[in-house]
This record gives C-alpha cells, structure tokens and sequence, in this order.
C-alpha cells in the first residue's frame, strides 16, 4: 500500500476534498491510504506531524493554485522537502493545477503535472473528468513505486496494528454542525461562482463547435464581472446570453442572465442568488426563464449545477 501526501493551501479544502473522494476506489482496492494535516489529532505537534507523514508518504500530490504558491509553509517546507525525495527517489511527486497561476516558474514547473496538459481543475465544464485524469495518473504512480512499498508492508501492517490498540477512542461519524454566513463569505462565493459559470460556458462552447459542424460559437469576456457567449448556425446567430455579477444588494443582485448580449444591467431574463442549507452554500434561480419547467423555485444548486441551468437557457432553442 503507498502512502499519498496532500500539500496544499487551506482556502483550496473543498477541491481537495472532492479529489479525495475520487480516490475512494484506490483506497477500497488496499492501494492507497491518504494523509493530509486536517488528520492530526488534538494535543499533536502540528510541524513534527507533517514531517513524519512527508517523510513516509510515497506519493506526494502538490495541490497548486496562487494560494498554495503564496503559501511559505506550502512553497517553502512541504514542496521543497517533496522534490528532494523527488529527486533522490523516495518519492513520486505530482502537481495537481487547480486554478490558474504561474506554476511554470516553480521549481516543479519542469514535472508533469496533472490534468493533463497543466489545465487547472477549475478550467474544466465538469471538473469530474479532470479528477478521473488526476486519479488515473496516481495510479501509474503507484505502480511504479510499488516495489519499494512493498519492502515497507510488514512496518505497515505494525503500524495498523499499533493503531488499533491506542488509547484512541472510537468516534461517529456524524460530526457535521450548522454553520451562519457573512457577507463576506456570500460575495466571495458569489465570485467564485461566476468564475465557475464563465469556464464553464467557454468550455461547452468549444466543445458544441468541436462536436457540430454547421456551428460556430463566440466567448467574450466583456470585463471581470461581465461575459457574453453566442451560437451560430451556419454563420446566422441562434442563441446568444450576456451572463454578470450584480451587487449584493442591487436589483440584479446575484449573477444574472440576459438573452440579449446587448442589454443593459437592468434588463434579464434569470437571476441566481446566494442560499444555505445551514451547512453549505448554494445558488437558488428565481425561476423565471423556466417558468412551468421547474417546480421549485428555491431549489439549491451548485455552482456546477447553476452552470448547467443557464446553460439549457442557452441551448434549448437549438433542442
């Protein structure tokens, strides 16, 4: 079993959670066991901790994005140690791009690095292939790497032993609280949303050209908050949106959609606004574009999820 390393920057969590879950798999299989520093208990050493699940990993994935480049602990203790095993060959390093930054001037930015091509996680229409590009790659790694790990098994398997004879309790799973969110927390995933939705509609854009020869398709970032897409068909266009960010408190508040690339901010025909469960953020449509295709006005969606719903505004006139 190879032992794989998470190096990463906290605001960059929830991608790699989702990449973690990607890898249940490999874990079911007895091929991986992962470690990352939200695993150290309370009253641990947090550096001593790190050094030891580094010094013993197999496989290090460094999650990188301006965050983690930003990061001195990242940047200067965790990468640097990891290439030197790198280089000595106690070690498989693979960076893993999740958003757009200046990685190439690493010194890692000679590696491979994952998906393919070093397109970021958040560049992807469905962000679930690029995880499949990531986890078929850990598991080349792994098989290169598995004859030294197999040389490390019965130190392994004492250590699974000595872990289930701590003093350690046994806990639920069911640990997960409500949460209250600021402002601050609903503009910054209103930001991140409309990031989201603006790669995803640049990607599927270039993938109905790629797939459909009588369509053309144009992607215009008009400015940082405001992007338009238009479908052509035979030269004529068919469909066409301006998609942007409104104000929190605005009367486009939200992200709001228009089918008229033209219009002004005050015109729209769809708007999504900020919603919680009590344990995460979603995006909630008012309802009007779909009117009588959805029942559920309040329904929370992903940022994912919100993409795919302008999406079919867009596309329904050529179904």
């Amino acid at each position: 079993m190879s032992k794989l390393f998470f190096s990463y920057s906290h605001k960059d969590e929830v991608l790699r959670d989702e990449l973690e879950i990607h890898l249940s798999m490999l874990k079911r299989q007895g091929l991986i066991e992962t470690w990352h520093d939200r695993r150290i208990g309370a009253g641990r050493e947090f550096d001593k901790e790190i050094s030891k699940n580094l010094e013993d990993a197999d496989v290090v994935l460094l999650l990188v994005s301006p965050y983690f480049l930003a990061s001195d602990y990242c940047y200067n203790v965790e990468m640097s140690r990891a290439l030197q095993k790198h280089e000595q060959g106690q070690a498989r390093v693979i960076p893993v791009i999740l958003h757009p930054c200046d990685w190439h001037s690493s010194p890692f930015g000679n590696l491979l690095a994952m998906p393919k091509d070093g397109k970021p996680i958040s560049k992807y229409p469905n962000q679930h292939d690029a995880f499949l590009e990531i986890v078929n790659a850990i598991k080349l790694a792994v098989k290169d790497v598995s004859p030294r790990v197999s040389a490390k098994t019965h130190e392994f398997i004492d250590e699974i032993t000595s872990k289930k004879n701590s003093s350690e309790k046994p806990r639920s799973s069911n640990l997960r609280i409500k949460k209250s969110y600021s402002e601050r927390d609903e503009d910054d995933f209103l930001e991140e949303s409309f990031e989201y939705i603006a790669n995803f509609f640049e990607g599927s854009l270039q993938e109905l050209e790629h797939r459909n020869i009588p369509i053309s398709t144009k992607f215009k970032r008009i400015d940082a908050n405001h992007f338009t897409a238009i479908i052509y068909m035979n030269g004529k266009a068919v469909s066409e949106c301006k998609i942007w960010l409104g104000g929190r408190k605005n009367f486009t508040s939200g992200i709001a959609y228009s089918s008229n690339v033209s219009s002004n901010d005050n015109s729209l025909n769809e708007s999504m606004s900020v919603n919680d469960d009590g344990y995460a953020l979603f995006l909630s449509p008012m309802g009007m574009a779909m009117l009588g295709r959805r029942s559920n006005e309040k329904e929370l969606l992903s940022q994912q999820g919100a993409a795919e719903y302008f999406w079919e505004i867009l596309i329904q006139r050529l179904q």
